[in-house]
């Protein structure tokens, strides 16, 4: 029983003391705050290098996670986010497209017509006790235009340890593939899980393979700092140097007892250890001085839920800025938030219930349900319109 009532747990209403002031849609968009990766891959030759390049974006796109325990809000039905960065050359679109299962839309495009980026994350939960694991179910797409290719990929795993008690910490794991559609070469990452030590803990490594399997380049670092290349012959003679232990002469401290229980926050490690002859891809930004405070955002989280004067009149009714519970938060009216909160999801199950009466079908405003040209899987695809700013029938869920 006690497995069924964990199970019952993802149907429970959370307090909103577990949540932090952003929609899950709002989360989606941080994928784009490395977005220079993309321009960078854009203006890149060769093709190895761009997907070394993609990669290192693939890798950055998930690293916003690291210590941000809070849950984001589940977006309404027909809920909807925009973002337009000039700074960084795009613009982007997301919609809640599927209560149940919950399913989150995104369309990405560049300002100058280089790229999209697209895809449809369906975060399937599991509890396991004391942990709760999310996998992002869903293809990632990018295209870009100037080289006439497209990367396709899936995030990995995320998983909450102590959710119960302790201290709350993130871990990421499972096996990222990157296809190269237009080349036929694939990158294999590997986000490690933290192992018994916690030596593992944040690492990714992988490689990058042409389209005869030859290896071309070792990709390798920590998704909480920074990723690097290597050539695999370099890679490789350095890896029997350490066997011989003639590579590092830092003393490894001796485990004082081993740590029974896998729920434990690991004590950090030391850092990633560069490998001579090595390349840079990605290092991450520094978090703003008073992140902790502020739910573990970083800088570019902190501007996602910003109204800015004259905002409210273009937006779209449905968008996530305008959703009154994450405001209230947002500002520090818990109970008000907790009781919006309320408010909203009964007004949505009404109007569910209102539709199975009338035998009516949800339809969605911006994307649809089709087939990713790519991989053939079912994927939720951008119709267009959003920014021509028609907005008469967009539902009512605020």
């Amino acid at each position: 029983t006690l497995l069924k009532d964990l199970r019952e747990l993802s149907k429970i209403t959370m307090p909103i003391v577990f949540n932090e002031p952003l929609s899950f849609l709002q989360r989606i968009s941080e994928y784009m705050e490395h977005t220079y990766l993309i321009q960078k891959a854009c203006s890149q030759s060769d093709s190895i290098q761009r997907m070394q390049t993609v990669a290192a974006f693939a890798v950055s796109a998930v690293a916003s996670q690291w210590d941000r325990t809070g849950k984001p809000f589940n977006p309404l039905l027909g809920e909807t986010y925009e973002l337009t960065r000039e700074d960084q050359g795009f613009r982007l679109i997301s919609e809640q497209v599927s209560h149940h299962p919950p399913i989150s839309a995104f369309h990405t495009e560049s300002l100058t017509g280089d790229f999209v980026f697209h895809g449809s994350i369906y975060p399937k939960l599991k509890f396991w006790g004391k942990s709760v694991e999310a996998e992002p179910k869903g293809t990632i797409t990018l295209e870009l235009h100037k080289h006439k290719e497209a990367y396709t990929w899936t995030n990995p795993f995320c998983c909450v340890h102590n959710i119960i008690l302790g201290k709350l910490w993130i871990e990421q794991y499972g096996t990222v593939e990157i296809v190269n559609h237009s080349t036929g070469e694939k990158c294999v990452l590997n986000f490690k899980p933290c192992g018994m030590f916690g030596k593992e803990l944040h690492r990714v490594e992988g490689y990058i393979q042409d389209k005869s399997k030859k290896k071309c380049c070792v990709i390798y670092g920590k998704w909480t700092e920074c990723m690097w290349s290597i050539d695999p012959q370099l890679y490789e003679a350095h890896r029997k140097l350490e066997k011989k232990g003639t590579t590092d002469t830092r003393k490894q401290k001796q485990p004082e007892a081993i740590n029974e229980d896998a729920d434990e926050m690991p004590d950090v490690q030391e850092t990633v250890a560069v490998i001579p002859g090595s390349t840079l891809l990605w290092r991450i930004s520094s978090r703003p001085p008073h992140s902790a405070e502020m739910y573990n955002f970083t800088n570019f989280a902190m501007t996602l839920n910003e109204l800015e004067p004259g905002m409210e009149g273009v937006l779209a009714p449905t968008d996530c800025r305008l959703r009154p519970d994450i405001r209230a938060m947002e500002n520090g009216n818990i109970d008000e938030a907790s009781s919006e909160k309320e408010r909203l999801e009964e007004k949505q199950r009404a109007a569910r219930k209102e539709r199975a009466k009338d035998d009516e079908e949800w339809s969605t405003r911006w994307f649809q349900l089709g087939t990713n040209p790519y991989t053939g899987s079912q994927d939720w695809l951008y119709t267009g319109g959003y920014f021509d700013r028609k907005y008469t029938d967009c539902p009512d869920i605020y």
